[in-house]
């Protein structure tokens, strides 16, 4: 079960503004990125449903989050179902994030009262998603739907609309500024956020450090 309200969950996503995307098939690793991406500030991670026995590996990472970063909240990404959805909130995800939009998952996550953020990829799957109890929606692929601009074109007409860009997303000043001056409510970052020489140094302080940096951009340009 998920140790954060939702009201928790939505707070600590929007107020750090950036959410890891991760997934490694050893649990250790996973515990050492999820680690240092803590030790570097973010209070939100996603761990993404992408490799044979996920889940397991999750299950051990909610339970090292809850003992040893007891301030993060941990969530589950790449959840395409309902029963996937089940699944991964039985075993502690706070947050569910899809790649597109799926009402059964929406109706499991009210349910429990989980936040579902379902990849969208035009006004009208937003306001679809929106209208099941979506509080924050995915732009997803963010880069290949329009960037920035489609963000800043969105919050014209829905200026309510809480939106997170995935896709396309790094941690620089140039792009991150483009991303929160069009008004983005948060951003999923992956790969660029932990190098997979990184990783396979071990070098945990350097991807402790790049958090750290970019968190400092979003805090420079967020409006």
């Amino acid at each position: 079960m998920a140790r954060f309200s939702k009201i928790e969950t939505l707070s600590a996503i929007v107020s750090t503004g950036i959410v890891p995307v991760f997934y490694h098939q050893c649990p250790q690793t996973a515990k050492d990125v999820l680690k240092a991406c803590y030790d570097g500030g973010i209070r939100a991670f996603e761990f993404t449903n992408r490799g044979e026995f996920a889940h397991e590996v999750f299950a051990e990472l909610s339970k090292f989050a809850a003992a040893e970063c007891s301030g993060m909240v941990l969530g589950a990404g790449s959840v395409v179902d309902g029963p996937t959805a089940v699944l991964y909130i039985q075993l502690g995800a706070n947050f569910i994030v899809g790649p597109m939009y799926n009402p059964d998952v929406a109706k499991v996550c009210n349910r429990r009262l989980v936040p579902y953020t379902p990849g969208c990829g035009s006004v009208t799957e937003i306001s679809a998603a929106q209208e099941a109890g979506c509080d924050l929606c995915k732009i997803f692929p963010a880069g290949c739907v329009g960037g920035p601009s489609f963000v800043k074109n969105i919050k014209a007409p829905m200026p309510w609309s809480m939106l997170m860009a995935t896709g396309a997303v790094e941690p620089t000043e140039e792009n991150l500024s483009g991303w929160f001056r069009a008004g983005i409510t948060c951003v999923g970052m992956g790969s660029k956020l932990f190098p997979a020489e990184a990783i396979a140094a071990g070098d945990w302080d350097s991807i402790a450090g790049k958090c750290r940096e970019a968190l400092s951009i979003v805090a420079k340009y967020r409006k």
